[in-house]
């Protein structure tokens, strides 16, 4: 088992069900780590080294752990309701989304939804928000007025691992970035 698969797993456990281990988060998302890796260790080998190793590489810096070491958290990405205690920002003028294109057409009826998670993903730059719409079949990119957004009364969040994050984007903020 890689180190990418175990951590795609803890992932799945922090963001979407630690009930497939049988542990609970509290309402900030944190987890106890040694639950965590004597969960995970059914499945799949997980020690505390290897566990420090996943979130010290991570590239996309998904997980935090607290000052001590002792819990652990997905940074965002959630489905389940949690409170990671996200810092209100005011955001860039302009930040982008990444998609597949055959979201596009409900994308332009409805704008950018959380679907089954709490908030929708936004990148700083254009290539992040490629590498995201290629996860899910042909790349589009959305260019969204954030700053107009942000004006108008909509708030905006930073992720410890520096994904922007709102409950929704409105049609009319958005632009199709290959148009």
């Amino acid at each position: 088992m890689s180190e990418h698969e175990i951590s795609k797993f803890i992932a799945l456990i922090l963001r979407h069900k630690p009930e497939v281990i049988g542990i609970t988060l509290d309402e900030h998302g944190w987890a106890d780590a040694e639950q965590l890796i004597a969960g995970i260790s059914k499945t799949y080998p997980l020690t505390r080294e290897m566990l420090e190793e996943i979130v010290r590489n991570d590239n996309k810096q998904r997980y935090s752990f607290n000052e001590d070491h002792t819990l652990i958290r997905a940074s965002q990405g959630h489905s389940i309701p949690v409170d990671v205690e996200l810092q209100k920002a005011e955001p860039p003028a302009v930040l982008y989304h990444g998609t597949a294109e055959k979201y596009v057409p409900s994308i332009l009826k409805e704008g950018l939804l959380p679907k089954s998670r709490l908030y929708v993903h936004l990148s700083k730059d254009v290539q992040t928000a490629v590498n995201v719409g290629k996860r899910h079949g042909k790349p589009i990119v959305f260019r969204v007025d954030s700053g107009k957004m942000s004006a108008d009364g909509y708030a905006f969040f930073l992720s410890a691992n520096g994904v922007w994050l709102t409950k929704r984007v409105p049609v009319m903020y958005l632009t199709s970035e290959s148009e």
